[in-house]
Order: C-alpha cells, then structure tokens, then sequence
C-alpha cells in the first residue's frame, strides 16, 4: 500500500465550498492574455470561493514554513548572509538559494533576498578561472563546496530574480542587482569551451543547457524551460542579446511540445534537443521523476505572463492532469515512465526508496489548474488547499523540494508570482 500524507476532503467540507451538495462550478475560462501585456494575474483560490482574508493567511502560513517554521529550511549563520538547504541532503544547492531569492522578491522581502545573493557570491559563485560567473551547484552548509560546476537552471533564476529585484528596488541600495546579473549572462555566454567550460545556452539549438560543460552541454532537462524567463531578459536584462532571447523563448516553446508525451502529459527528466529519450539505460533520464515534476509549474508561469502559446498549454493542462487523474487523484505517485506504464526501478531521495504520492507534484499538479478547462481542476487545487505537509508513514520528510514546490503553487494560485515590471 502506498503512503501518502495528502488528507482527503471531507464531505462537509465540500457542501460548505459548493452549496447545499450542488454539483462544484469550474474555474473560470482561463485567460486569453499574459501579464506582460495586462499586468493582471488569476486569483484560482478567489474562484473557488474562499475570502481573500483565507488566502493571505494560507501564503503567509507556507512562506512562513518554509523560513520562519520548525522545519525551515532557511538559516542565517551570522549578520549579514544565509542560507537555504537541502535538508535531507545535508546541502546548499544554486536550485533553492535561486528559488528563495525569486521567493523573497516576490514578497518584497529585500532583507532576505540580500542575505542570500551574499552568501552565493561568497561561497558558490567563481570570480576567477574557467568557470568564473557560473555558481558551484552544490555547499556543504559551512560554504566547502561539493562540487566546482554549476547547474543550469541555477542561473536561470539567479538572473531573473536579479533583474527583479533591479525593477523593485534599484541598484543603488548595497548590491547592483543589474549588474550581478549582466554578469552572470555575460560570464556564461562568453565561453568557449575552453578547460570544458560552455556557455549557459546551447547555441546551435539555443535551448538551455543540462550543465555547461562537456557532456551535459550536449542535451537538456524539460523542467529548466521557462520561457517567460527569457521574456524578461529581453526586456531589461540590457545585455545586448535581446533578440537573441526571444529565440530562446521560441525555441523552448517549441521543445516543450516534443518532449512532453502526446497522451499522458508526462516528460522525462531529461532529454535530447529534439526531445527523444536519451535511452541511457540508466535510472536517471528517461522517466518521470522528481525534476519533472516542476514542468506543469513552469508552463503555468508562461502561460500566466506571456500566454502566447496558450492552446497548446491548454491541451497540456488538461491532459496531465486527466492522466493523474485516471491514477486516483488521492494516490497518483512520483515516478511513471513517460507512457503512464509502472516504472522498473525507484529512483530513491534521502536515503528512502518509495513510490510516493508526494507533496510536490500534488502542488504543481495544482498549479496547471490556471491553464485547465476542465472541471477535474478544481479537485486538483482543493486537494492543495487542504494538503498536510508532515511526515509520510515511513518516516520520510522533504522540508525543502517539497516545501517550496508548495509555495510556488500557493504563489501561482492566489496571483503572488508576478512579473516585477520597473519602477516607474
């Protein structure tokens, strides 16, 4: 029997949201225009019925979780950095420093966000050598690094929260965030490949690279595609390279659609450009994993800012989510082959190996509701609504990937991951 910690709704619960036991309306129609464009942003969780005094509290209670809680995840090792781990990997990775910094913009927390990029400019980022501007993907939470090789959807966030926090709150308040981040993109694609360094973006298929070295230059990961990421280098990152990413833009666009499974919605962890299976043999690539899991979250946040590819997202959403649908929607797990069949082999986090119903993709399967027509959303986002994040039976607890997968969809849902356009 599967474990899981997700609570089921209780009947009352749902005569309470719906009405005397009336059949549960849908969401509304979902938009046709980004926020690029309107500056407006859904509010799923108003749709639904709940007061928007509910919905404060609820984001409040999540951000709180993840920084503030007993199983934070965030820590300040003295006056002026901190830190975001990989609890049950005893880490700091360039993923959840990245994701908090994106996080503390969002909330206008500019104290947290300082904290953070000092901590990465002191331990993870290179000032020197061949790798000098990409971030060691991975500390040991003293600042020792793991590893001297960067991933790249580290940078991705790492510049987009920089541009970010460049339009709220200027460059002239201790850290150039324009700057740091013009840094970053100049450093990473200026390589040549010299020492095996490459540039950030492939520039044949100008889709972003798995890492930019030899080897991991050659293919890609589905879940580091945000092409409104690009949308907003074009806009402001004043590199020189606007052009050139509006072409990234198209390009993961156009990915996206090759990669991801024509009947069940699902992608692999990794793949070839043209979005074939890299057919490796090896437990980690071709299936459905934990990387995955960010891809309905990632095509929620193009659809809600740019929406310019909105009747394929549409399809996608609905197919995804009929696929997880069809599995149970208390008891859909973790890990499927990307043709919805059983997986052979479990691929294990944090010392335990489980098929799980998992917090995280209950969360960003939540999340694709706004692109959803269908009524089945609904179910996905009242599941989140009331989704306990606490132990399994087994013991197991993923304060950070889950933790924060949690709290982008809390985000997405009540309108609070927003594009932060310049101050005017």
């Amino acid at each position: 029997m599967k474990t899981r910690h997700i609570l089921p709704i209780a009947a009352a619960c749902i005569l309470t949201a719906c009405g005397n036991g009336s059949q549960p309306p849908s969401l509304d129609a979902p938009w046709d225009k980004g926020a690029f464009e309107t500056k407006t942003y859904r509010n799923v969780f108003a749709e639904m019925g709940y007061t928007q005094q509910e919905i404060d509290a609820k984001v409040q209670s999540v951000f709180d979780d993840v920084f503030t809680g007993k199983n934070k995840i965030y820590f300040e090792p003295d006056d002026s950095t901190a830190y975001i781990s990989d609890i049950k990997n005893h880490d700091v990775r360039t993923e959840g420093m990245s994701y908090g910094m994106m996080i503390a913009v969002q909330f206008d927390r500019k104290d947290i966000f300082d904290r953070l990029w000092r901590w990465c400019k002191k331990y993870m980022q290179h000032q020197e050598g061949p790798w000098k501007g990409y971030l060691a993907w991975s500390c040991k939470t003293d600042g020792t690094r793991n590893s001297q090789g960067p991933a790249s959807d580290g940078e991705l966030y790492y510049v987009t929260s920089l541009i970010f926090a460049s339009n709220r709150w200027g460059n002239d308040t201790g850290i150039n965030y324009l700057a740091e981040a013009q840094n970053i993109l100049n450093c990473a694609m200026e390589k040549d490949g010299e020492g095996g360094v490459m540039p950030l973006i492939n520039k044949e298929h100008k889709l972003i690279t798995f890492v930019p070295g030899r080897g991991g230059y050659d293919f890609t990961d589905p879940s580091y595609h945000l092409p409104a990421f690009y949308e907003v280098w074009a806009r402001w990152a004043d590199d020189g390279r606007a052009d050139f990413w509006r072409e990234c833009a198209a390009a993961s666009r156009e990915y996206l659609h090759k990669a991801i499974h024509p009947q069940t919605g699902l992608n692999p962890d990794y793949s070839h450009y043209d979005g074939s299976l890299l057919n490796t043999g090896r437990i980690l690539g071709d299936a459905f994993r934990f990387d995955s899991w960010r891809v309905p979250m990632n095509i929620t946040l193009d659809y809600s800012w740019a929406c310019v590819d909105k009747k394929w997202q549409q399809e996608y959403g609905n197919r995804i989510q009929n696929f997880l649908y069809s599995q149970g929607i208390d008891t859909f797990v973790d890990q499927y082959n990307v043709d919805g069949t059983t997986v052979t082999d479990t691929l294990q986090a944090g010392g335990y190996k489980a098929l799980r119903h998992s917090l995280g993709l209950v969360a960003t399967s939540a999340a694709v509701s706004m692109v959803c027509t269908h009524k089945k959303s609904r179910e996905f986002v009242e599941r989140l609504w009331n989704a306990r994040h606490e132990p399994y039976a087994d013991g197991y607890f993923d304060a950070y990937y889950d933790g924060l997968l949690r709290l982008f969809a809390f985000m997405h849902l009540s309108g609070r991951y927003q594009i932060i356009f310049p101050n005017e």
